[in-house]
């Protein structure tokens, strides 16, 4: 995180951590971010303090891809899966305090316990919104372009280097 007071981008200690533009003159601009990390990796590899470099995105958008859509039987199975992995956890911590030989008994009832409020609460939570949402989805925050900055002493070398890359072959596709 960068200082607003210092004016160098330097985090000093005591110093609270407020949120601050981008300093730098723009050196490259990339349709994806993969291309932004190339460019710099570019840079890292030809000796470039790339301390000096911002990966900036413009025009944030916030992406929700849907999954899949909900049905009562994928959300109680979803529930019942995640209570489990907690009940066993709860289970076997339990299970290392009691004497020696007897932990299955706790570890039973952490699975079967977190089982039954697992799909309590997810029943609860998707009966909750009656239909308003019955889709499973990703959200992602991603930018419509992903500008390159420089701090201004070592802005030219770094266009001299990156004009040298745009020369090259995008490596092959994995």
């Amino acid at each position: 995180m960068s200082n607003p007071f210092t004016g160098s981008g330097r985090q000093t200690p005591g110093t609270p951590n407020l949120p601050t533009p981008p300093s730098g003159w723009p050196i490259g601009s990339y349709s994806t971010y993969e291309e932004a990390q190339r460019a710099v990796d570019h840079l890292a590899d030809s000796d470039f303090p790339v301390q000096e470099v911002t990966i900036v995105g413009v025009d944030l958008m916030l992406v929700e891809r849907v999954t899949g859509r909900l049905t009562w039987s994928r959300v109680l199975g979803g529930g019942a899966a995640s209570g489990a992995w907690f009940g066993l956890f709860v289970g076997l911590i339990l299970g290392l305090f009691t004497p020696q030989g007897s932990w299955i008994g706790p570890v039973l009832v952490g699975l079967g316990a977190g089982i039954v409020f697992g799909l309590v609460f997810a029943a609860v939570g998707y009966a909750s919104t009656r239909g308003r949402r019955d889709f499973s989805s990703a959200s992602q925050l991603v930018a419509g372009r992903y500008d390159v900055l420089a701090q201004p002493r070592h802005a030219e070398q770094a266009r001299d280097l990156l004009a040298k890359l745009a020369m090259r072959p995008p490596p092959p596709a994995q």
